[in-house]
Formats: structure tokens, sequence, C-alpha cells
């Protein structure tokens, strides 16, 4: 486990170190321990907010697998997952999680995942309102899925 987690620090320190984003690499694996992917964070490079370490290696192993079920699989991360990557993470049936730094040493260097915990605890209106909108359309769309018996994922 030890060394799995260095690929992932060397991972993130080396595109750190080419200003393509921040200090989080991630690497996915079988049960054995065989490496399926290995990624870091691209935010800066893609200007993709979403290009977490944790969400690429999902991504590239997913690919590398063809399938977007990754029971069977674990994740080694640099840092604790925000809240975006906890639930690609349970999105993609992974059920084990190593993880290197935690929140409070996010935060410490300026990472602000706490106000998106925040929010999902107090439903804190001035981060974020969800206002629902043309339910009955969206719904009939919901129930045609539901009809045609497609995959549930």
């Amino acid at each position: 486990m030890k060394d799995i987690m260095k690929i992932a620090i060397e991972e993130a320190r080396k595109t750190m170190n080419e200003n393509k984003g921040g200090p989080f690499g991630a690497v996915i694996t079988d049960m054995e321990g065989n490496i399926i992917s290995v990624a870091s964070n691209l935010v800066l490079e893609k200007h993709d907010p979403t290009a977490h370490a944790e969400i690429m290696a999902i991504r590239k192993a997913g690919e590398k697998l063809g399938t977007h079920d990754l029971s069977g699989c674990i994740l080694y991360a640099t840092g604790y997952p925000c809240p975006m990557c906890l639930s690609a993470i349970v999105w993609a049936n992974i059920k084990k999680v190593y993880y290197g730094t935690n929140l409070k040493d996010a935060e410490n260097i300026g990472f602000r995942d706490d106000f998106i915990y925040n929010y999902l605890n107090n439903k804190d209106e001035n981060t974020l309102k969800l206002i629902e909108l043309d339910h009955n359309d969206c719904l009939e769309l919901f129930n045609e899925y539901k009809e045609k018996d497609k995959e549930i994922y």
C-alpha cells in the first residue's frame, strides 16, 4: 500500500510542479494491488473544475476496463476526497479508499472543501440555490427511461 501511495505522490508532484494542478494524485488498483490507473489533479491545465485526481483516475480506469462499474477496485488518494470525488467514488462502486491527508490539512494550505460540506449540512442558499423547474416535463422523461427498461447505474 505504501508503494502505491508513493506513485500517487510522485504523479501529483510532477503535475503540481508543471503548474497543471494542485498536490493531488490518485491510483486505482484491483484487489491484488495491480495498478489500473494513475492520475493527478489537472484543473489548471484543462480549465476544468472537475479534473480532480480521483475523477481523472476513475475516468481512466473505466476507459481501460471498458466499464462504469469499478466494483472490486481500490482507490489511493493523496488527500481526503472532496464531496464531488466522494460522490464519483460511490457512483463507481469503489468500496475502499486510502487517503494521505485530511480535510484540515487541505484547508491549512487554502483549499475550500469545507464550504461544500457546510452547504450539504446547512443548505446555505448564499452558496447555492436549488430551484425545481418544469417538474412534470422532466418527470415524463424519467418515466420514459423507466418504461424502456434502460440500465440503472
